[in-house]
């Protein structure tokens, strides 16, 4: 069985920084997309990033564009989250979510990525 996980969640002061994992066991990241979600309390769930298979395309929605960072680390088979200048309201659960792509596509889909889910890692953002 294809298992997600995400490691490196915690909490931070606003402006502090903050760097999530997502890996997989039963399969190699190479053959997915890969994408962050997150979802705070009594809100629905929301894309945050996503990145294609070949490593070569992130894309990244308006309210974390310039202050996180999606990449592929080949050697340690994760999808890495680097989120800095972190808010309050970036509060929330963040969750990788992974596509089976056949192909190498030069672009992710934030909103199809959904074959696989991990469990979640909080994020708190707060003085």
């Amino acid at each position: 069985q294809v298992h997600f996980v995400e490691s490196g969640g915690g909490s931070v002061q606003p402006g502090g920084s903050l760097r999530l994992s997502c890996g997989v066991s039963g399969s190699s990241l190479s053959s997915y997309d890969i994408g962050w979600f997150r979802q705070a309390p009594g809100k629905a769930r929301e894309g945050v990033a996503c990145i294609n298979r070949r490593g070569d395309a992130p894309y990244y929605t308006d309210a974390v564009k310039g202050r996180f960072t999606i990449s592929r680390n080949n050697v340690k088979n994760t999808v890495d989250l680097q989120m800095n200048d972190l808010r309050p309201e970036d509060t929330a659960i963040y969750y990788c979510a992974a596509e089976f792509q056949a192909d190498a596509l030069p672009y992710c889909i934030l909103e199809t990525l959904d074959d696989y889910w991990g469990r979640g890692t909080q994020v708190t953002v707060s003085s």
